[in-house]
């Protein structure tokens, strides 16, 4: 009894990692664990020494977590059914295979191009949809097979499929930042922040890893060969494109400056951009030919997901909409591009709906769990035993952070 009492923290840990291991669900784990160790920790508190904090009266706070301001009534929650939503009814719109297409076909000229434009969309994907699986699923059903069409091998491809999808984990708006803004007591403004420039650097690590594997192994991810080149030669039509929306949109900078004051610099670049936009899509419908098919396909492919990036992103960071409002407008933002595509139906909005209560559900379920784990981890002093186990590692603090 004295050895288990003694121990308690590191005993509950394991039998967590043993469920987990087990293939039992989350969210049903942690309460199992929690329940079954405050059941045991409270029998074994008089061997404990003083180190088990437990009694039957501490299980009366659970409902308050649950229904309270913890849980069910916590509005910063309200943000991923928003971001979940806005995911799926991207990704029943085509938005990852036009995205796909179109960097493929920007990247395709050089040996790796698919792979950096996998690579480059999977974090566009990431900074949209917010959800792993929607990453993964659009990811692999596209682009695996075209990668191993042209001669790619297998195992890069698999993983750089891999790695790219699992970016929507680290990039905002990903819905386990919000989950952990939560649980840490911090604002989803703040987890947002400090995570964009670790996925920055995560996609330039992964883009960098492709730049050397084709120098050592250039056979395992050739060039596109010239016959599947659908859009031809125009990178100098695109970069004459994006010289041109800098220069209209340090022009409405100029303009706007003296009235508009901080709000000066964005709005000059939402001028240059839509103008860009508009021109774009008027010479392709018109057949003017001003532009070059790639660099018209770049304009009108690219635009919408960096404009909804900052329509989410960038209202979050600069103070004007909490994560809730941002989402909200994301989804409202993701039904118009979806419709302007005339890809929106009923069936995708149902579709849409019940993929993303089931998946708040889970959310919410492991959530509740948490609560119940935590209330019995710090009975037993768990906090205590993890500092001590994360601080005791070869380097300390430092160690433990690297």
């Amino acid at each position: 009894m004295e050895f288990i009492a003694q121990n308690m923290a590191p005993i509950m840990f394991a039998s967590l990692i043993i469920f987990l291991l087990i293939g039992y669900p989350v969210a049903f784990s942690l309460a199992a664990n929690g329940l079954l160790f405050f059941f045991i920790g409270v029998l074994v508190s008089p061997y404990s020494g003083g180190s088990i904090n437990l009694a039957w009266p501490l299980l009366h706070a659970l409902p308050d977590n649950f229904y309270g301001t913890r849980v069910m009534s916590n509005d910063t929650l309200l943000a991923i059914p928003f971001f979940t939503f806005m995911g799926i009814v991207l990704e029943r719109s085509g938005m990852a295979e036009d995205l796909l297409d179109t960097i493929g076909q920007l990247f395709g000229p050089i040996r790796g191009g698919l792979a950096y434009a996998v690579i480059f969309v999977g974090a566009l994907l990431a900074a949209t949809t917010g959800v792993v699986a929607a990453s993964v699923i659009a990811m692999g059903l596209i682009s695996l097979p075209i990668m191993l069409r042209y001669g790619y091998d297998r195992r890069v491809a698999s993983g750089v499929i891999a790695a790219s999808g699992t970016l929507a984990q680290i990039i905002p708006p990903s819905l386990v930042l919000i989950v952990l803004a939560d649980q840490l007591g911090r604002s989803v403004g703040d987890m947002y922040a400090g995570a964009l420039i670790p996925g920055i650097v995560l996609t330039g690590i992964y883009m960098l890893y492709i730049l050397i594997i084709s120098i050592v192994r250039p056979n395992s991810m050739p060039a596109l060969p010239l016959e599947a080149r659908t859009l031809g030669r125009g990178v100098l039509s695109l970069i004459v494109a994006l010289l041109v929306t800098g220069a209209i949109s340090y022009g409405a900078y100029r303009y706007l400056a003296p009235t508009q004051g901080d709000n000066a610099d964005i709005l000059g670049f939402a001028v240059g951009v839509i103008v860009i936009y508009v021109a774009a899509i008027v010479d392709q419908r018109l057949r003017i030919n001003m532009m070059s098919k790639l660099a018209q396909q770049v304009v009108i492919v690219l635009i919408p997901p960096l404009a909804l990036i900052f329509l989410v992103l960038g209202t979050i960071f600069l103070g004007i909409a909490t994560p809730t409002e941002g989402g909200a407008m994301g989804s409202v933002g993701a039904l118009i591009m979806a419709a302007a595509k005339g890809r929106l139906s009923l069936d995708v909005v149902k579709q849409a709906l019940a993929s993303t209560t089931r998946l708040s559900s889970f959310v919410l379920f492991i959530l509740i769990g948490a609560r119940v784990f935590s209330l019995t981890f710090y009975g037993v002093n768990g906090h205590i035993w993890v500092e001590h186990l994360l601080i005791s590692l070869p380097g300390g603090e430092t160690g433990f952070l690297i």
